[in-house]
């Protein structure tokens, strides 16, 4: 009975064994390559449960996520013969896990060398085609893209789909980073020097014509106050001509001038006027 009970339970072990070995559970964050004697024979994209051939077929994977490589910081030459420091990474994910595994032997390692290689062989050749300055400008974007561009379709050979490329730091070599700040400082003065002197030579013109406008404009005044006080002028003799013009108006008007004359010579304590007898007051009582 106890050895119908082992056999019975040896079975069972066995058939555990087996139905283990030949199931697979695929997570959602990988690829599952199933391979018979070392080569591939299918690859497992979604999650879930698979069968396999127990002890005939093996299962490795592959991460499916988007992968960060960290590229070592190295010296690059701008165009202007200028030593910049590029620290740098990449985002990439693996776009084939067939060619992934078939031409870099299903490492990260390998897939990480290639990567290294070919992003920085682009960005050399970016940053050597661009002035210090083109480089220090463009490194919020330009620069990405025409690494990106760079590297092209290079990574599709390796089933590797390369996402994007960022500089965490493209500086100066600490020997020369100050001469070349002094130096862009001096550049910067400059344009503002030129961009001063040119403002300050505008402004002068616009003074010059303003003041040439306002001296005309006074002139045009003037000249026409002048014009207006000589007509006011003619008219006001025109009209004393008119209202004296008769021997009685105008000996009216000798009347009344001496009487004015008069009076101004009798303000204060002493009313006494004397008179000769041909002045022109003494001739109003003689008449």
């Amino acid at each position: 009975m106890k050895k119908k009970m082992a056999a019975g339970l040896g079975i069972f072990t066995v058939g555990a064994i087996a139905l283990a070995s030949s199931l697979t559970v695929a997570q959602q964050n990988e690829y599952q390559l199933v391979r018979q004697f070392g080569k591939v024979k299918r690859i497992i994209e979604e999650p879930g449960i698979y069968f396999k051939v127990p002890f005939v077929e093996s299962v490795s994977t592959l991460p499916k996520e988007t992968l960060i490589y960290d590229l070592t910081p190295s010296d690059v030459i701008t165009k202007d013969k200028k030593t910049m420091i590029c620290d740098s990474y990449v985002l990439w994910r693996i776009e084939d896990p067939l060619k992934f595994a078939q031409a870099l032997n299903s490492s990260l390692s390998n897939a990480e060398s290639r990567l290294n290689t070919s992003v920085y062989n682009a960005t050399k050749n970016v940053i050597s085609s661009m002035d210090q300055d083109q480089v220090i400008s463009g490194r919020t974007g330009s620069l990405s893209e025409k690494v990106m561009e760079n590297i092209g379709t290079n990574m599709e050979q390796y089933g590797i789909k390369l996402l994007s490329f960022e500089t965490k730091q493209l500086d100066l070599p600490n020997d020369n980073k100050e001469a070349v700040y002094e130096r862009m400082i001096s550049e910067r003065e400059n344009i503002a020097a030129t961009y001063t002197a040119e403002g300050n030579s505008e402004a002068k013109v616009i003074r010059n014509t303003t003041d040439k406008e306002v001296a005309i404009q006074i002139s045009d005044a003037e000249k026409q106050a002048e014009i207006l006080e000589a007509e006011g002028e003619a008219e006001y003799m025109r009209v004393l001509s008119e209202a004296y013009g008769d021997a009685e108006r105008t000996e009216f008007y000798t009347f009344v001038r001496s009487l004015d004359a008069l009076r101004e010579s009798m303000k204060g304590g002493d009313k006494t006027v004397i008179l000769d007898e041909n002045s022109p007051i003494a001739q109003i009582f003689y008449k």
